[in-house]
């Protein structure tokens, strides 16, 4: 039940569900201005400058980085969160984005952990799909990674619960009493409040943040760029996404 409200709840105060309301209310009430309102937030939220402005707040301090140039840890972590089921009776599990995985790979090869921990993200909206972890090392050895290098968490459906399980993995290797240090590899937009999850699981954690959302500087700024100024269903999107992951941060309190 928590997991379903954690999900459902949210929607009432992101942008689209909010202007639906407001829309209701307008209607039912016959006043102006919650019509108004409505198609206000529709518009700003629409907007790319917005919705980047946002993933910029959300991604700052961080930066892409080299695999190379990061230093060693005792394992990689690597969160769910980049695969879709896709249609068929074969059951394919594709990606919605391996930004995450593959980076996960490229620390291994790099020599800066010998462990390469996967969490086994699994969604009750989606029973047919195995955890991604599962998914995940089953790739990561057809690419060439040792099975015996590898672990997977067991099935876990939030980021709360995947900092949980993968303390106990390395509790259930290691018996030493020095602190475990991790290469945490996730979204830059979560890694704030994922590196604060863990953090209180004793981890020493190290951010590797992948799969930006913001657009770099060095791309030009962004109220010179026309496309950024019109409303698109994208923007929308991505100002939704951002907005979820801040209520994320305020329940968590992961700032």
């Amino acid at each position: 039940m928590a997991y379903w409200l954690s999900k459902i709840l949210p929607l009432v105060l992101l942008p689209l569900g909010l202007s639906l309301i407001m829309l209701l209310v307008g209607l039912i009430g016959r006043w102006r201005w919650p019509v108004i309102t409505a198609v206000v937030l529709l518009w700003l939220f629409s907007l790319g400058l917005v919705s980047q402005t946002l993933w910029r707040w959300l991604e700052t301090p961080w930066q892409r980085q080299s695999a190379a140039k990061v230093p060693s840890a005792d394992a990689i972590v690597v969160l769910s969160g980049g695969r879709h089921p896709a249609p068929g009776a074969a059951k394919v599990s594709e990606w919605h984005d391996p930004d995450r995985f593959l980076a996960g790979l490229d620390l291994y090869r790099q020599g800066k952990a010998p462990r390469l921990l996967f969490t086994g993200g699994a969604s009750p909206f989606r029973p047919g799909q195995p955890p991604e972890g599962q998914r995940y090392l089953q790739e990561a050895e057809q690419l060439g990674i040792p099975a015996a290098a590898m672990q997977s968490t067991p099935p876990v459906v939030n980021t709360a619960q995947e900092a949980v399980a993968i303390r106990q993995l390395l509790q259930e290797s290691d018996r030493s009493t020095t602190t475990p240090r991790i290469l945490l590899v996730t979204s830059a937009f979560h890694m704030r409040r994922a590196q604060r999850l863990f953090e209180r699981q004793g981890l020493n954690v190290v951010p590797f943040p992948v799969d930006f959302q913001g657009r770099g500087q060095w791309a030009g700024p962004i109220w010179r760029d026309p496309t950024q100024w019109l409303p698109t269903a994208a923007a929308l999107d991505g100002s939704s996404r951002a907005l979820r992951e801040l209520l994320g941060r305020l329940v968590y309190r992961a700032w």
